[in-house]
């Protein structure tokens, strides 16, 4: 997509906004933000960039223990051994080799500790320090088939899921943490792993993982079927 491209784009979603408010009341008004909407994530789409990674300020200050924890359970979440057994991390679907893997698995793989920015629908940003694994190691381990062109990442956090485009779930930044700030994660930060990336807002990021399943279609996601934006790009 161009800068010609974009303009467009930008002119058509505010001029159909604008004629449904001076004509057909709020019925033409709502669709004429759906087409807003739709066209916002279209344009994310077309800008986003695989390597373009999210740099952050020398000297920037970590967010650590002032980062907002959420979860939509009544109570944090835990994992309960005695309840649930050991936790694992299943990865499957349209994949060659399906993985199940524990916590030591996930830890013995190649891992990354970055610092990146975390950005909330809200519209506020902190900066965060994660250790995790790449999703790109994990699509290649278990044989991601060219088929799959999104990724569900699903948690024991009342069903709370979120599906993503392939290639933002493949993108550098994006990680299965284990870890935030040093030390490994507590149950409200998302124990005992979670997914973060910058290159989506804070609720793409699932915590309380138990699966990542490669599909060949969009599934929409907890928030997205409540009427948040699917893609969701930063």
């Amino acid at each position: 997509m161009d800068r010609r491209d974009f303009l467009s784009l930008g002119g058509a979603a505010l001029a159909a906004f604008l004629a449904a408010c001076d004509s057909e009341g709020p019925r033409a008004a709502k669709g004429a933000l759906e087409f807003a909407s739709r066209t916002n994530q279209d344009v994310e789409e077309a800008l986003f960039r695989h390597l373009t990674m999210d740099h952050v300020k020398r000297g920037g200050r970590l967010a650590g223990d002032a980062l907002p924890r959420y979860y939509v359970s009544p109570s944090v979440p835990v994992w309960d051994p005695s309840i649930r057994g050991a936790w694992k991390l299943e990865v499957g679907g349209a994949v060659a080799n399906p993985l199940t893997l524990d916590m030591k698995d996930l830890r013995g793989l190649p891992s990354v500790t970055h610092r990146v920015n975390h950005y909330c629908v809200e519209g506020w940003t902190a900066l965060t320090e994660w250790t995790g694994v790449r999703v790109s190691l994990l699509a290649k381990l278990a044989g991601a088939r060219p088929d799959a062109k999104f990724v569900d990442f699903q948690s024991f956090d009342s069903g709370y899921h979120e599906s993503w485009d392939l290639a933002s779930a493949l993108h550098p930044q994006t990680l299965i943490c284990y870890a935030y700030g040093g030390a490994l994660l507590t149950p409200g930060r998302g124990a005992p792993a979670r997914l973060h990336s910058p290159v989506k807002l804070g609720y793409k990021s699932v915590k309380y993982l138990t699966r990542i399943v490669f599909l060949p279609h969009q599934n929409g996601g907890y928030w997205t079927d409540r009427g948040y934006e699917w893609f969701a790009g930063t």
